[in-house]
């Protein structure tokens, strides 16, 4: 009797042993499948590993991968990183990296902001800008040219010699416009602001202290960008001018 109860300890104790090591054994491959799985993860991950990081994310955030040395580590973001343009799919959201010229990109064939020394053109970029376009180096992009254009000319001013519309027969008469649209780098270059011609006048003595730009004429004459320009108030009176 004695030794039948000492068989039966012995069958049950292998039996148990044999239990765990079956528990053992599953627990094993469970970790080959998903090694260091974790249930407390935190930062928005819904599935996580201390060895990888977030394997899944919750809702409406995009999974990344971040390389830290040789290792990548999953993190879920509320939105992409620069460099990356996110994806929406059914089990997962996922942010994918841009070209190696972007810096920011809409999707892998839309560039929304080029690396330094590449230009923007379309959402391609570029080393060097398409014919007919030229590189602004401040918004990094490729532009239209810009050319030069200048307003219509003014009418000429009285016959003038020595600042004086008297006194004198040969002088000259000068016309000026202004700049309305200063040109890009390799736009038309803008054409001249004033024009000189001689001129004739009948000759007449001058009155005492009369001066082109003495009230009697009402004319004045300005100085700019190192110009003269003559512009009329009121209309004098003068008699008929011969031009050559």
């Amino acid at each position: 009797m004695h030794l039948r109860l000492i068989s039966w300890f012995f069958i049950i104790l292998n039996f148990m042993e044999y239990i765990g090591s079956q528990n053992a054994s599953r627990g094993r491959r469970q970790r080959r499948m998903h090694p260091n799985v974790s249930q407390g993860c935190q930062g928005g991950c819904a599935t996580c590993s201390d060895y990888n990081g977030c394997l899944s994310c919750k809702p409406r955030l995009f999974f990344v991968l971040e390389r830290i040395g040789m290792k990548q580590i999953g993190v879920c973001l509320s939105s992409c990183p620069s460099g990356y343009y996110g994806t929406r799919y059914p089990d997962i959201n996922k942010c994918t990296k841009c070209k190696a010229d972007c810096d920011t990109c809409f999707n892998k064939n839309f560039c929304t902001k080029c690396k330094s020394g590449f230009y923007l053109h379309l959402g391609k970029c570029l080393d060097n800008c398409p014919e007919g376009l030229e590189a602004n180096n401040h918004t990094m992009e490729c532009v239209s040219i810009v050319h030069c254009e200048a307003s219509e000319w003014s009418p000429w001013s009285p016959c003038m010699k020595k600042g004086k519309t008297c006194g004198f027969k040969r002088g000259t008469e000068t016309r000026v416009r202004e700049i309305t649209q200063h040109p890009s780098a390799k736009g038309n270059l803008c054409p001249p602001t004033s024009e000189t011609r001689k001129c004739t006048v009948q000759r007449k003595k001058c009155q005492k202290g009369e001066r082109v730009c003495g009230s009697l004429l009402g004319i004045e004459v300005t100085l700019a960008e190192g110009l003269t320009s003559v512009s009329q108030k009121t209309q004098p009176a003068q008699g008929r001018r011969r031009h050559l």
